[in-house]
């Protein structure tokens, strides 16, 4: 039989704290809504295992490792049993250094004492559950951002100073646009739990939206992850429990859409509003075919897999240590025009420091017969829908128990595009997503 529980907690920062995910840093001058990490705790009596969403960009694992080993010390569940992922909205608070985007020390350790109390709380009670599986398509939310351009545009690759053949987001060129490259995975699969009573307790839901971005700048905001949760939780008419959507492979996906870019309104988180509550109605009108089991086992499988460093050249790097010592980075803007070489120059310096082989964590739990994968890191729609392929019940989720930035697909890395620009978050060897899709589809298979 399946006992466990769920429990959330604040972790909105206070105004003035610095906010990550573009090119450079912001910091926090309204708040639009509230930050939560949220936890599912799950115990079978041989195995537990503890499942967190958090409201932030990304977490690293020099971040996320020493929070483990305490929650384990906390309560008794190992780290290989513990997910903990980003949501990745962009409008959060920053542990992490990405790009110039910088960390937040006071947000890093307000956040570790957060998560700790949340694994705390969410272990003290437990309620004999029930689970269920289930998917809705929903792929007029998605748009693959790599696109094909005509040949009388030319985009530049900052790091090799050469020509990609795709480019993305194109603002300002969409009368250059040939097509989109990839199609985005469209399903919404989720999980249900409730006690033996038939209430509810909660629900993880994943989707392939990398995310919306539609704030004002230097606005607090959990985008559309927020927006999906506070409407399943009103239209099940359930407030205590704890509903969470996590990212899935959106490495490429976004809803900046340069074909049909009138589709959506245009006001301040409008965009975010309409499309999480349109996935939380989809999903809602799905809970009563579900098919409950009320006697799920857990299982699950962990393995640090080795993965190399991406090389540059030499005539690069050096190139990159001449312009980081001619760049004012105080002074740097979004306007300027070699903003991109600036950035990237730097990030190669900073590479330096980065071993040449990196420990990758892989996992895989099993709940019943659903599976789920977590992958720290940034995949795209292709390794999504092939490991989906191995389990009718499996989705991925990114961006957990690590960050190290996009992993595309090895084909990728020919066609070029922001997403395989060489920096802290892309600096993997261009095999590493094989390595990792074939790690974790054994994983899948062995389960089964």
């Amino acid at each position: 039989m399946l006992f466990g529980n769920s429990a959330q907690i604040d972790i909105t920062p206070t105004l003035g704290t610095l906010i990550n995910g573009e090119f450079t840093s912001r910091y926090a001058r309204k708040i639009a809504d509230r930050l939560f990490a949220k936890a599912i705790y799950l115990n079978d009596r041989n195995t537990a295992m503890l499942l967190i969403m958090v409201d932030i960009c990304v977490m690293k694992r020099d971040f996320l490792d020493p929070i483990k080993k305490q929650i384990h010390q906390l309560t008794g569940i190992a780290p290989a049993q513990q997910l903990i992922a980003s949501t990745h909205a962009h409008s959060t608070g920053s542990v992490a250094d990405l790009l110039m985007g910088h960390v937040d020390v006071a947000y890093r350790h307000f956040l570790e004492k957060q998560l700790l109390e949340l694994a705390k709380q969410v272990v003290q009670q437990e309620h004999a559950l029930k689970v269920a599986f289930g998917k809705v398509s929903k792929p007029e939310h998605l748009t693959c951002r790599r696109y094909k351009m005509d040949d009388t545009y030319q985009p530049q690759n900052p790091v090799l100073k050469t020509v990609d053949a795709i480019k993305t987001n194109p603002f300002g060129a969409e009368e250059h646009i040939l097509q989109r490259t990839t199609v985005p995975d469209p399903e919404v699969c989720f999980v249900g739990f409730k006690d033996l009573d038939n209430r509810w307790v909660g629900l993880l839901a994943n989707y392939n939206l990398h995310y919306v971005g539609d704030c004002e700048r230097g606005t607090i905001t959990a985008d559309y992850f927020g927006y999906f949760a506070r409407k399943i939780t009103g239209l099940i008419a359930a407030p205590d429990m704890v509903c969470m959507m996590s990212n899935g492979t959106s490495g490429e996906v976004n809803i900046w859409d340069f074909i049909e870019g009138d589709r959506y309104p245009k006001e301040y988180h409008a965009k975010s509003e309409l499309i999480g509550e349109d996935l939380a109605m989809a999903v809602f009108e799905n809970l009563a075919s579900l098919v409950w089991d009320e006697d799920a086992s857990l299982g699950l499988a962990y393995e640090e897999l080795s993965l190399n460093k991406r090389a540059i050249s030499p005539s690069l790097l050096a190139e990159a240590v001449k312009l980081v010592g001619l760049t004012d980075y105080e002074a740097v803007s979004y306007t300027d025009a070699d903003l991109y070489d600036k950035v990237y120059a730097r990030e190669q310096v900073l590479l330096t420091d980065v071993p040449e082989e990196i420990q990758f964590p892989v996992q895989c739990f099993r709940i019943g017969s659903i599976r789920i994968g977590g992958l720290g890191g940034e995949f795209f729609s292709a390794s999504g829908k092939a490991l989906k392929a191995a389990s009718d019940s499996y989705f991925t989720i990114c961006m957990a128990n690590d960050y190290v930035g996009y992993v595309p697909p090895k084909e990728e890395f020919e066609n070029g595009g922001y997403e395989t620009w060489r920096c802290r978050s892309s600096f993997l060897a261009e095999n590493s997503e094989e390595k990792v899709r074939d790690c974790l589809m054994e994983m899948i298979r062995k389960s089964n």
